[in-house]
């Protein structure tokens, strides 16, 4: 197996062994390198498109144990740009992971510590990083350097990642209730499973792109409104927080992590990025909504900051490692939000009654 390295910008490089057994990978790939704290869900992971332009690092050991199937996508493609673990499991038995990942162009790097690694990302935050496939670790530090500062220029210059990721025209889905409600979805990165969920409860569902204007979504009449998840800083989103704006009060909405994001900034408050934000599913949150205790699943690097809220917005969600706002509702403008992903895939299901809640509002 080759040798590869994850190089980050703070010039600290870690080693491993570079997995590309069909020799379809270039010698690098470069993107924000985060960590997730799921013990499974590698296949969701990869698919969600919020976690567009990241190489994740898994602190969970073992990788591709469990096989792939279809159904757990969540999209049609493959979006980070690398995959990094302690162990990866390529035996003729388990070598379905490897062999769908890399024949998409996307480089494993395994066998390294992803402890220490880990450690280190909580330390210096968010880096941008690099991994490289060459012999050298010199070399691997000096072409790293080179790509992270070349790609990190041209994937910032538009910072509007969840209009790269949304579908480029609406999409309708019959639902399984015939006489239930009809729901507007605006795509800020939209993973399947809040699809599913929707399905199950409503009578159609239409996908946006994210940014579709609001005389459009209201010329479908749609009895609520639901803002997806998506990648990214939400204050660089273009155009979708002022369409937002424009259709708050007019039917129940219902906001999903970039989603709550942008509904917050509709709302006239503000978000921070977060040291090295919160990625897996095993996360405790207090809800006062349905008055419980949960475990969810997370993925985003950014938060609603609580100060400066104005006085019609309560904090409805309190995630319970760091106290950070991770819901809120504003009864006057008939919407709600949530950092975390009521849909799951990957992680627990304690929070998908969320999803009855919101239809309940519609009905």
């Amino acid at each position: 197996m080759k040798k590869g390295f994850l190089v980050l910008e703070d010039g600290e490089v870690f080693s491993g062994e570079w997995v590309d057994p069909y020799d379809k990978i270039s010698n690098e790939s470069v993107g924000e390198v985060v960590f997730n704290t799921s013990h499974s869900g590698y296949e969701e992971i990869a698919t969600d498109p919020s976690y567009f332009s990241q190489i994740v690092v898994m602190t969970a050991s073992q990788q591709g144990n469990y096989g792939v199937s279809d159904e757990f996508w969540e999209s049609e493609n493959i979006w980070i740009k690398g995959f990094v673990c302690l162990e990866v499991q390529n035996s003729e038995r388990d070598s379905h992971w490897v062999k769908t990942i890399t024949e998409k162009g996307v480089p494993i790097l395994t066998g390294l510590d992803t402890r220490s690694l880990t450690f280190h990302l909580r330390d210096l935050g968010t880096p941008w990083g690099a991994l490289v496939c060459v012999e050298d670790e010199i070399k691997a530090r000096e072409i790293g350097k080179k790509v992270i500062q070349e790609k990190r220029v041209a994937l910032s210059d538009d910072g509007d990642w969840p209009f790269l990721v949304s579908c480029k025209e609406a999409v309708i889905y019959q639902g399984d209730v015939k006489r239930g409600p009809r729901v507007a979805v605006l795509d800020f990165g939209c993973k399947k499973n809040i699809v599913r969920e929707l399905i199950k409860r409503c009578s159609e569902v239409k996908v946006f792109p994210s940014r579709t204007k609001p005389e459009e979504i209201k010329g479908w009449q749609p009895d609520g409104l639901l803002l997806s998840n998506g990648p990214g800083d939400p204050a660089l989103v273009k155009e979708s927080i002022d369409n937002v704006k424009e259709l708050l009060g007019w039917k129940p909405l219902f906001g999903i992590c970039m989603g709550h994001q942008i509904l917050a900034l509709a709302l006239g408050a503000k978000t921070y990025k977060l040291k090295f934000g919160h990625r897996g599913a095993n996360h405790p949150i207090e809800d006062k909504l349905l008055n419980k205790v949960y475990v969810t699943s997370q993925n985003h690097g950014y938060a609603v900051q609580e100060e400066g809220l104005s006085s019609d917005i309560s904090v409805t969600h309190i995630n319970l490692n760091d106290r950070t706002v991770a819901g809120i509702s504003c009864d006057e403008k008939k919407c709600f939000s949530v950092q975390f992903h009521p849909e799951s895939h990957p992680g627990p299901r304690d929070s998908v009654s969320l999803f009855d809640y919101f239809v309940g509002r519609l009905l």
